[in-house]
């Protein structure tokens, strides 16, 4: 994680299967699996996990974990979720700054939340049952945000800033996330980087959307757009070194395509590298 330039990886999909047990040698520095895909299973997708885990780093990125719900978080989950860690011995672990859950009953999407201050001590509380739990450092993404909350009493930079400093916690910073909302809500995405605590990022993500009614939504289903290569650019401007991941979750393209994304990251950091 320490290298001159940073590792770029890509989502660990089952799409991807049959070819990462050739063993071939890929062009990827790393893998992210999603934690709850494997938490509930013996069978290949584990064994798959752990065969990739074997020649590469791997992360654990949840989507469960509620970390924003006044419920606290699942004392199951996070059993199973510290299974998985101790079998994997991921190098991140993370999550979204969301709720999901709420009395038991589980969305199957990451959902918004005020930016005020009762959600900030809210999940700083959760932040801190985690971390203990675990015995380590998470990191949570940005999401993206279709609805704004009236009861807003601060920025969302401003909550995460807080939240990463009260906790401890790290910040995976979603560049595709922060595209859409800006796109969507009408501010400027490099202004929202600029006040977000670059000592905090601890990984970033790169993704493309799509577009419907002339909303941006964040679909990981298409290659990542001008505009997030741009803001990685400026963001690697401001700090390097920081670990990313191309994410493709829906019309997932062959193995070579994402390689492809892989090394456009490459370029740019490459080139940055030699302005300097």
């Amino acid at each position: 994680m320490n290298s001159k330039n940073p590792m770029v990886g890509v989502g660990l999909r089952s799409t991807h299967y049959p070819e990462l047990e050739t063993g071939r040698e890929t062009k990827v520095d790393w893998f992210e699996a999603i934690s709850e895909n494997y938490m509930n299973t013996e069978g290949r997708p584990l064994k798959m996990l752990l065969q990739v885990r074997q020649d590469y780093p791997m992360a654990l990125h949840g989507v469960g974990l509620s970390i924003a719900s006044h419920d606290g978080v699942s004392p199951i989950y996070l059993n199973k979720l510290k299974t998985l860690i101790e079998r994997v011995d991921p190098v991140l672990v993370s999550d979204h700054f969301c709720w999901s859950s709420r009395g038991g009953h589980y969305s199957h999407d990451l959902l918004p939340f005020p930016f005020n201050l009762e959600t900030l001590n809210t999940i700083c509380q959760n932040v801190e049952e985690v971390q203990n739990f675990l015995g380590r450092q998470i990191c949570l993404e940005n999401i993206s945000y279709y609805l704004k909350s009236q009861n807003d009493e601060m920025s969302e930079s401003q909550l995460i800033n807080e939240v990463c400093r009260r906790t401890g916690c790290g910040l995976l910073l979603d560049l595709n996330n922060v595209d859409v909302n800006a796109k969507n809500h009408g501010f400027q995405a490099i202004d929202f980087i600029k006040e977000i605590d670059f000592n905090r990022v601890k990984q970033i993500h790169l993704a493309g959307p799509s577009q419907e009614d002339g909303f941006i939504f964040d679909t990981h289903s298409t290659p990542v757009p001008d505009s997030v290569w741009e803001l990685y650019r400026q963001f690697s401007d401001l700090k390097k070194d920081v670990p990313v991941i191309v994410e493709w979750d829906e019309n997932i393209p062959s193995f070579e395509v994402l390689e492809d994304e892989v090394e456009k990251a490459r370029q740019i950091v490459m080139a940055m590298e030699l302005h300097l």
